[in-house]
């Protein structure tokens, strides 16, 4: 054995690399919020035909905090639900409305054959308010997942926090309410973003621990800019790590530099979930395709023929 092939890293280093034998199984969906301007709503609609061909198990758009994006979250969602093959699933929130008035939204989304939900609890309207009930209203995201099993047969997606809620006592008490939201009848459970796999895995560990046996999907967000993951992460209650400040050190004046070590970032914590058994991931795209289209790549997904066409 040879002085270099004695030190682990190098041994790593020089092995295959580690994306050359992905058997292409996984499955990914993505996740969009609702354009403002007439720009982003092209640069959205651009993003959506580039991933559409990737044949995603769905694609999500977001609801603003206090419900302030009700009415642009219902108009993409349709619009995907109608001119795209992509199963589209939509955001709905308790904050600042009555239940008959989220029941409305729900049947909307129903008749307009939307038929995927991502029920949260949501966050209130003012930044760092205390959240509160809705007088008349969903009393959380377990109470909205039972009232839409009322409504229709909706497959129900719900959060999960692998560092826990950010107004969650402790871990304990985070499962606790996952548990019941899988109990009222949620599908899956898609995590807030991470910045490493070990993160995860100890997440599925405890959730498994305290009887939770649904699918748990990892979301993963691709860091576009370090000070915006940086206070996003603050905001969660997300850890992130020192080497991942140091990698993004100097970049500020280099997008394309950036992109590429974001890439790099997103696309080996991908792979380190994938030979842990994952195979599903959820991508939280910021309306940017290039980054999740990358990595889906890597892990083997490639364009499908038929839904290439369908996009063009």
């Amino acid at each position: 054995m040879s002085s270099v092939e004695k030190m682990p890293e190098a041994r790593r280093a020089l092995a295959t690399p580690m994306f050359a034998d992905l058997a292409g199984d996984a499955q990914v969906s993505f996740e969009f919020f609702p354009p403002k301007t007439e720009k982003m709503e092209e640069t959205l609609w651009e993003s959506v035909q580039t991933l559409a061909p990737l044949g995603p198990r769905f694609v999500s758009v977001t609801y603003g905090a206090g419900g302030t994006t009700r009415e642009r979250t219902h108009a993409t969602v349709a619009r995907i639900a109608k001119e795209t093959a992509i199963p589209a699933a939509a955001h709905l929130t308790c904050v600042e409305a009555t239940r008959a008035e989220i029941d409305a939204v729900a049947n909307d989304y129903w008749d307009a054959g939307v038929r995927h939900i991502v029920a949260l609890r949501g966050d209130p309207p003012t930044t760092g308010a205390k959240y509160a009930t809705h007088p008349g209203g969903y009393e959380n995201a377990a109470d909205l997942v039972a009232g839409l099993r009322k409504l229709h047969p909706f497959e129900i997606s719900v959060a999960a926090y692998p560092e826990c809620h950010p107004d969650s006592p402790d871990s304990g008490h985070d499962l606790d309410n996952l548990k019941r939201k899988m109990d009222a009848g949620a599908t899956r459970a898609i995590t807030q973003f991470f910045h490493e796999a070990d993160t995860f895995f100890r997440f599925r560990d405890a959730a498994a621990a305290a009887g939770i046996d649904a699918e748990i999907v990892p979301g993963i967000m691709p860091v576009m800019n370090f000070a915006s993951v940086k206070r996003m992460s603050a905001m969660c209650n997300t850890a992130v790590p020192a080497w991942m400040g140091h990698l993004f050190e100097g970049l500020d004046d280099h997008p394309a530099a950036r992109q590429l070590v974001a890439a790099t970032i997103a696309a080996e914590l991908s792979r380190r979930l994938y030979a842990g058994g994952v195979r599903n991931f959820h991508f939280y795209t910021l309306n940017r395709a290039e980054l999740s289209y990358a990595i889906c790549h890597l892990l083997g997904i490639r364009a499908k023929p038929a839904l290439q066409e369908k996009a063009a």
